[in-house]
């Protein structure tokens, strides 16, 4: 007899510029996807309505065309969580602070309700993905509008004593403009590599506001200020991964998040920052993520196929 839960699932992944939303089956086949922005612009409160609302018309999607409420919701969202009171504690990306998602979600649909932190979610679903090629642990970044990263051992994602593991976002580096970060900080890897950061150094250089991909394409090209910008967000990343390859020591790094998709792009010239930087032997491999920027959902649907067996307990 299968294991898994019958009925549909919901999951949603709530990230610092965009919420995304499916209905997936219970081995996570995709039925239905939607995705809106996050309204972080309108503040705290009006981002966390757009993630209930999310849920909400997704929730009326499945009833609507499968006819049944789910067997149980999903939710990872970005910041610093409390995955067992349920309670996305802060964001500097939003600025909400101790949001009971749980309670909130399982009130309205009265449903079991997962509930995690987006990077150690996405994580664990690229774990289960790359199992049995690069090995039992790994280290996920994902590289979008801020910067997380997770660490997963033996398929278990590591939340730290205090539910902080993996932010990497906020450690300080050499190059860049050591510019004030959200987080209070200033030259905190965010502010040199994200997509947010990207954006900011490039308009304050040029006077342009560009997205982050068009910088990319920019420095392809060879543009002068586009090819410093994308240059030092390389340099960056690969300090910090040096470093981090030296504390854990992860059969790979597998990259996410959006700036993720620059491919070759991104990927060549890292690999070969992290290969001259490394002291003992080859650094781990560098891989893309093979759920793309969908990474962070599929971990939602891990935390609703949890919450259907096991009702919803933290």
């Amino acid at each position: 007899m299968s294991s898994e839960p019958s009925g549909y699932l919901v999951a949603t992944d709530a990230g610092g510029t965009t919420v995304k939303s499916a209905v997936l089956r219970p081995d996570l086949s995709v039925v239905y996807e939607t995705r809106s922005a996050m309204l972080r612009e309108d503040g705290p409160g009006a981002a966390r309505d757009r993630v209930l609302a999310q849920v909400r018309d997704t929730v009326a999607w499945g009833r609507t065309h499968l006819g049944e409420r789910p067997r149980a919701i999903g939710l990872a969202t970005l910041g610093l969580v409390d995955e067992q009171a349920g309670t996305a504690v802060w964001s500097s990306a939003v600025g909400w602070r101790d949001v009971p998602f749980r309670r909130l979600v399982a009130d309205e649909h009265g449903v079991p309700v997962g509930f995690g932190h987006d990077i150690r979610a996405a994580a664990r679903a690229e774990a289960q993905a790359v199992a049995g090629e690069p090995g039992s642990s790994l280290l996920f970044v994902a590289l979008g509008t801020g910067i997380g990263g997770a660490v997963v051992v033996d398929g278990v994602p590591l939340a730290g004593g205090h539910g902080r593991a993996g932010e990497i976002g906020h450690v300080a580096v050499s190059v860049g403009d050591h510019a004030l970060c959200p987080c209070g900080q200033r030259g905190c890897l965010e502010t040199v590599a994200s997509a947010r950061g990207i954006t900011e150094r490039f308009e304050m250089l040029s006077g342009r506001h560009v997205a982050a991909v068009d910088i990319a394409a920019a420095a392809l090209r060879g543009e002068p200020e586009a090819s410093r910008i994308w240059r030092e967000a390389i340099e960056a990343l690969a300090e910090v991964f040096t470093v981090c390859a030296l504390v854990v020591d992860p059969s790979a790094i597998v990259l996410g998040g959006g700036l993720a998709q620059s491919g070759d792009q991104l990927l060549a010239p890292l690999r070969d920052l992290l290969a001259a930087r490394h002291p003992f032997g080859s650094p781990p491999p560098l891989l893309p993520a093979v759920h793309g920027d969908r990474a962070a959902l599929v971990g939602a649907g891990l935390l609703a196929r949890d919450a259907a067996r096991d009702g919803g307990r933290p």
